[in-house]
């Protein structure tokens, strides 16, 4: 009977314990979200005041009771947004396509097909990560140029068609399909082609979205080589945009109208988040995991 007295006791404490532990860990990943989320809530209060209620403000204030939408048609009709917002959506859309269909292709080759130097190939490869990317960026700034490709979408999109990382990731998930389903595939008379659309992708459409997702994010965001390779406004991405809006747009006074402009080209990004995390973290992670 003490005994048992005893046992519910240690199980007693032992529960209120990992509750306290829990309660402790919320409470401070509620602090920590409420710090990250609070430059978005921010930006968003900030875009939804006028110039003349921002401007009057003394001391910020955490609300506001009249708002509006006036910043928002500023950023549309002060300057060319809207040209801006469709250059990055051809852009990003054209980089990631190419991007995919050459990183499946070389993935593939180097996970399922046997030819002769693929072990050195692949070495060298992943040796290519070690390259500064400053390195690599005065490179291709060299040869599009000597192309007489600045200020082009082709120029834009050629020096971001392909990714060691992504190739790398793709080549690790490919290699945990059987072997048996690809040996099996070619006494069917299965070409090589055939087998990687109706089998490999379907298999590794988790990691395939994880990098789709991933890629669209980076090209969205594309700040430096945009930078580099345009001075035409009408090649001219939403990252490059928003330098161009400060400096010959809204100048540096009409932060509402500024925060305007950055909450359109941000919400397709945190859109696309909110929708795929799941999916971006199961990706990364049966990338990642052998056998």
């Amino acid at each position: 009977m003490e005994n048992n007295m005893n046992l519910q006791k240690t199980e007693k404490t032992a529960r209120v314990r990992r509750g306290a532990v829990k309660a402790i860990t919320y409470f401070f990943l509620t602090v920590w979200a409420l710090l990250v989320l609070f430059p978005f809530y921010w930006m968003l209060l900030t875009s939804l005041k006028s110039y003349s209620e921002y401007s009057s403000e003394v001391v910020p204030k955490f609300f506001t009771l009249k708002p509006t939408i006036d910043s928002y048609i500023q950023a549309f009709t002060a300057v060319p947004l809207a040209k801006y917002f469709t250059n990055t959506v051809i852009f990003t859309l054209a980089t990631t396509f190419i991007m995919l269909f050459v990183t499946v292709l070389a993935a593939f080759s180097f996970a399922r097909l046997d030819f002769r130097g693929k072990n050195l190939a692949f070495t060298l490869l992943l040796s290519l990560m070690m390259i500064p990317s400053e390195l690599v960026i005065i490179t291709n700034f060299v040869t599009v140029t000597n192309l007489d490709m600045r200020n082009t979408f082709m120029g834009l999109i050629l020096p971001s068609v392909t990714s060691v990382f992504y190739i790398y990731l793709l080549k690790e998930n490919f290699a945990q399909v059987p072997d048996e389903l690809y040996y099996a595939a070619k006494v069917d008379g299965t070409s090589d082609m055939k087998y990687l659309m109706k089998v490999m992708v379907p298999i590794c459409r988790p990691t395939l979205i994880t990098v789709t997702i991933l890629k669209i994010i980076e090209c969205w965001n594309s700040y430096v080589w945009p930078r580099l390779i345009t001075d035409d406004e009408a090649y001219f991405l939403v990252s490059n945009g928003i330098q161009q809006i400060r400096e010959n747009g809204f100048g540096r006074e009409n932060i509402p109208a500024m925060m305007a402009a950055v909450v359109v080209i941000s919400l397709p990004l945190i859109i696309l988040f909110l929708i795929f995390h799941k999916k971006i973290m199961a990706g990364v992670a049966r990338g990642g995991t052998k056998g």
